[in-house]
C-alpha cells in the first residue's frame, strides 16, 4: 500500500501549482486591464486639451505643447506595465557655465510637480517623470502636461542665458553686421547691449 502521506504530499503539490497558475493568470488579466485603462485614459487627456499629438506605437505618445519662449516642446508618453513614463526634451549640453547650470536645475527640481529636471550622456537637458498607472487620471496626465511645458518652456530663456550668453551675443554680433532681423533675441538685450528692434538705440 502507498504511503499516504506521499500521496497527500502530491496531492497537494498538484493543488498548490493549479492554484498558483491561477492566481498568475489572474494577476496578468489584472495587469493588461490596468494598461487599456491607463492608455484609454491618455488619449482622451489628450483630445480634450485638443492637442497635437501620435501615436508611433501601442501606449506610446508623442505630443507637441505649443510655447512661448520655445517654439513648441515635444512630449514623449509611455504606458508601460506599472507606470506611465514621460520624457521632454529642454535645451541642448550647455556651451559655459555647467556648474551653474547644474545647481540651477537641482535647485528647480525642489519645486517641481511631477517631473525632474535630469540630463542624459551627452549632457542635454530633459524633463522626467513616472507615474504608477494607479494614478493615472485625466486630470493628472493633464496636470503633469502642465508641468512640463511650464518647466520647459517657462525656463528657456533662463537656460539660453545661463549656458549659452556668448553664442547669443556673436550670434547677435553677426545678425547686426549683415542687416538682419534681431527680433528672436529681444529677450536678450541685457546680454547684447542692443535695443529692441524698432526701439530708440540712443
Amino acid at each position: 500500500m502507498a504511503d499516504p502521506d506521499v500521496n497527500g504530499a502530491r496531492s497537494t503539490s498538484g493543488t498548490s501549482g493549479a492554484n498558483g497558475s491561477h492566481d498568475g493568470r489572474a494577476r496578468g488579466a489584472a495587469a493588461d486591464a490596468a494598461v487599456e485603462r491607463a492608455r484609454r485614459t491618455v488619449e482622451q487627456a489628450l483630445r480634450e486639451a485638443e492637442l497635437e499629438w501620435e501615436s508611433p506605437a501601442e501606449g506610446t505618445y508623442v505630443v507637441t505643447l505649443p510655447g512661448t519662449r520655445k517654439l513648441s516642446t515635444t512630449c514623449s508618453l509611455a504606458v508601460g506595465r506599472h507606470s506611465l513614463s514621460v520624457n521632454a526634451f529642454v535645451v541642448r549640453c550647455p556651451d559655459e557655465n555647467h556648474a551653474a547650470v547644474h545647481r540651477w536645475l537641482l535647485e528647480r527640481n525642489t519645486r517641481l510637480y511631477g517631473v525632474s529636471y535630469a540630463i542624459d550622456k551627452l549632457g542635454d537637458v530633459y524633463l522626467a517623470g513616472r507615474l504608477p498607472l494607479s494614478a493615472v487620471t485625466v486630470e493628472e496626465v493633464d496636470r503633469l502636461l502642465g508641468a512640463v511645458l511650464e518647466n520647459a518652456d517657462g525656463s528657456f530663456n533662463t537656460l539660453l542665458e545661463m549656458g549659452f550668453a556668448s553664442a547669443i551675443r556673436r550670434e547677435y554680433a553677426w545678425r547686426t553686421s549683415r542687416g538682419e532681423s534681431t527680433r528672436n533675441l529681444e529677450a536678450f538685450t541685457h546680454l547684447t547691449g542692443g535695443a529692441p528692434e524698432g526701439g530708440d538705440r540712443g
